[in-house]
């Protein structure tokens, strides 16, 4: 069978030759008794033993991964874990018992972590390097399965709950045995996240399977993200850009989970300003409000609107959310019978605080706003003199940017009616600017808005042959001949 479709069940049907270990010194005697209690044995049999004596069979689980290569029952070890954790995630804390303060309890599933991001980035000199850090712990050489999906997705998943469970920092003392001011050659936690972080914008990327890469990435990233120090990995390692195509409505359930922790990621990183700066230069917003116009499922809606109001007071995010409608999507959903007593308080704060941005908000910077988003359409602003001669010079700003954005709309759109806004603001651009003529001629904008006369909409049609007519004849002649 491909090992990148083996599932748990699969893996802990088969029966493990541990007295074949102990005969060959690779488990010890008290190893196998403890695993003869506890293998093939129901959840209710199992979890008095862990109660009882959980750190000693961590330290067994622990010690076959370091000691056994063969595939098959480091599957099967990972998967005992795996289904450990799955049934009781606070068994986490197990792994940081005073009796295993001399373990390296990251080691052996960061191994094979490491070997993926080997392979996948061919950094061989880099990760030589990092091996010796690991004080010639030679198990990293007998882990390397390139394409062991089910090692490495069970490796991350189990590294991700060990390591969010670690216990505070105590007496100078961090978790995985390292003292703060000691040279222990242990495992620190800082490598740890900076290899899982690595890793896992390594399968957003490059994907080793092609349907559990990602939703598996994006479900640890939604929990280490609560680490002010993941964040900053994170954004570091270009991931936020990874995020942004995930975000689109879904239909299905697993698609909706998957959804909904890529918008928990959102969330989290909106905590983080150097993320809140990346992501002010996406279309995180645009792609966000589609999301909570669609969907019915109340922890999704919970998250973006949770995200929306840690965004509101940050950069342009007010203008954008204005600009796409957020206000009456807002009304909306306060509408609907929502339970979540978070999600109508957010909503509640985000309706007053976008009410308050409405009123800062100046005319131009709701245009600017539309334009630089690319999202043209005819409200009043556009056809009101007033608003174009109180803004007219402010079209000059950043050399002209606004009238470069509108051109470029005009070059590359497919939106019929963004053309023809585009076509119709650079002909009030031309009617009200004491130099209009001569900026547009600078711009080379004549033969762009030339080629949309002949297009097949009408109303582009209109407004490109106006926009010509002044740039050829000036605002005042141009305006005679269309009255």
């Amino acid at each position: 069978m491909d090992r990148a479709e083996l599932t748990t069940e699969q893996v802990l049907k088969r029966d493990i030759p541990w007295e074949h270990y102990m005969s060959t010194k690779l488990i010890s005697g008290t190893c196998l008794q403890l695993l003869r209690r506890y293998d093939h044995k129901p959840e209710s049999q199992r979890a008095p033993l862990l109660e009882e004596d959980g750190p000693a069979y961590v330290r067994v689980f622990l010690n076959i991964l370091r000691s056994i290569s063969k595939e098959e029952t480091v599957e099967y070890v990972l998967a005992l874990i795996d289904e450990m954790l799955a049934a009781n995630p606070k068994r986490a804390a197990l792994f940081y018992d005073q009796s295993l303060s001399g373990e390296d309890i990251y080691e052996p599933f960061l191994t094979n972590i490491l070997t993926y991001i080997a392979y996948s980035a061919s950094r061989w000199q880099d990760f030589i390097i990092r091996i010796v850090t690991f004080s010639n712990k030679i198990i990293i050489f007998r882990l390397l399965w390139k394409g062991n999906w089910f090692v490495q997705e069970k490796s991350c998943k189990i590294l991700t709950d060990i390591i969010s469970a670690r216990p505070k920092l105590q007496n100078g003392m961090l978790p995985n045995g390292d003292a703060s001011n000691s040279k222990s050659k242990l495992t620190s936690t800082h490598d740890v996240l900076r290899d899982l972080v690595d890793w896992l914008c390594s399968q957003l990327r490059n994907p080793t399977h092609p349907s559990c890469s990602i939703p598996t990435s994006i479900h640890c990233l939604s929990t280490l993200l609560r680490e002010p120090y993941v964040r900053t990995l994170f954004v570091q390692a270009d991931g936020i850009k990874l995020l942004i195509p995930l975000i689109s409505p879904a239909s299905t359930q697993q698609s909706i989970q998957l959804l909904y922790e890529t918008c928990l990621c959102i969330w989290l990183l909106s905590f983080y300003d150097a993320a809140v700066d990346y992501l002010s230069t996406t279309r995180v917003m645009p792609r966000l409000v589609e999301v909570v116009k669609g969907s019915t499922k109340e922890k999704v809606v919970r998250v973006v609107v949770l995200s929306f109001r840690n965004l509101l007071a940050k950069g342009a995010f007010a203008a954008q959310m204005i600009d796409l409608g957020l206000p009456q999507i807002v009304q909306n959903l306060k509408a609907q019978a929502w339970t979540d007593e978070d999600l109508l308080d957010a909503l509640n704060q985000l309706e007053v605080g976008l009410k308050e941005n409405l009123k800062k908000l100046s005319s131009f910077d709701k245009y600017k706003q539309q334009v630089l988003l690319g999202h043209l359409d005819w409200s009043p602003m556009h056809k009101d003199p007033s608003f174009w001669r109180e803004n007219i010079n402010s079209f000059e700003e950043n050399d002209f940017q606004i009238l470069r954005v509108l051109m470029t709309i005009i070059d590359t759109s497919s939106d019929t009616t963004a053309l023809a806004v585009a076509c119709y603001d650079l002909s009030q651009f031309l009617q009200y600017h004491p130099s209009g003529r001569i900026v547009v001629a600078d711009l080379k904008a004549k033969d762009q808005v030339m080629k949309l006369m002949n297009h097949g909409n009408t109303e582009v049609r209109k407004n490109a042959l106006l926009c010509v007519q002044r740039l050829f004849l000036g605002a005042k002649y141009a305006s005679f001949l269309q009255a």
